[in-house]
């Protein structure tokens, strides 16, 4: 993000600033959320991503329970289909906007699997749980809205137990068509959203102590960048 010279002050925005706007900007949202045309075009494509991914590393390591924390899981889609799975013993979803969470619990209630299920309002930067708590720790479509994003993913470490699993997912900048739709449109208007670059995130994740990082571009028309990192 930019730094004003030492000569001019600062006008970027402060933190303070970005979450107010963010939880504003989502809490209006969830009213349509689920009904949303970004759905198909980046929502579900990205919780798919993340399905692949945990079906991938559970047959690495042999399977097993595994308990899992949706960071930014707005009304929750990605728990509630990974709770139809036998393996899922703990899914969490957590959002900074009272009202996703709030609509989120009105779904688990709702679920046959609502025992493993839970809703949370909290904060990226200051994840409200013990280290080594989660075995899987996914964040989509919002790292791009949170202000000391490399808090967050040391967060994201620390809550993780050793040969946990990072899945990441936020939209990939780095050519013409990325950074027309999300440092052009999306910042256009989300205002103050920070698309980092693939190389950013990288070290990001690599600074936070993970042991691997895997990344890859998925889409055309909406490209994401999905990350995959173990701790």
């Amino acid at each position: 993000m930019s730094q004003a010279s030492p000569n001019q002050p600062d006008s970027s925005p402060r933190p303070a600033e970005i979450r107010r706007s963010a939880r504003a900007h989502f809490d209006k949202w969830a009213l349509r959320y689920d009904r949303s045309r970004l759905n198909e075009l980046v929502f579900f494509p990205a919780i798919r991503a993340c399905q692949e991914e945990i079906t991938r590393w559970q047959a690495l390591r042999g399977g097993g329970p595994f308990r899992l924390l949706d960071v930014g899981c707005g009304t929750g889609t990605l728990i509630n289909l990974l709770a139809r799975r036998a393996d899922a013993e703990l899914l969490v979803g957590l959002d900074y906007s009272p009202v996703m969470a709030r609509h989120l619990t009105e779904k688990i209630a709702q679920s046959p699997q609502a025992a493993k299920l839970h809703a949370l309002v909290g904060d990226s930067e200051h994840l409200p749980f013990a280290d080594e708590t989660f075995d899987v720790v996914t964040c989509c479509n919002s790292f791009h809205h949170y202000p000391h994003q490399a808090a967050v993913v040391r967060g994201f470490h620390r809550v993780l137990r050793p040969g946990g699993l990072l899945v990441l997912v936020d939209g990939f900048r780095d050519n013409v068509v990325g950074w027309v739709i999300f440092d052009v449109a999306v910042a256009m208007v989300e205002k103050k959203v920070h698309h980092a670059a693939w190389s950013e995130i990288r070290d990001l994740i690599q600074a936070a102590g993970f042991s691997t990082l895997r990344q890859r571009k998925m889409n055309v028309l909406a490209p994401l960048l999905v990350n995959v990192a173990r701790r």
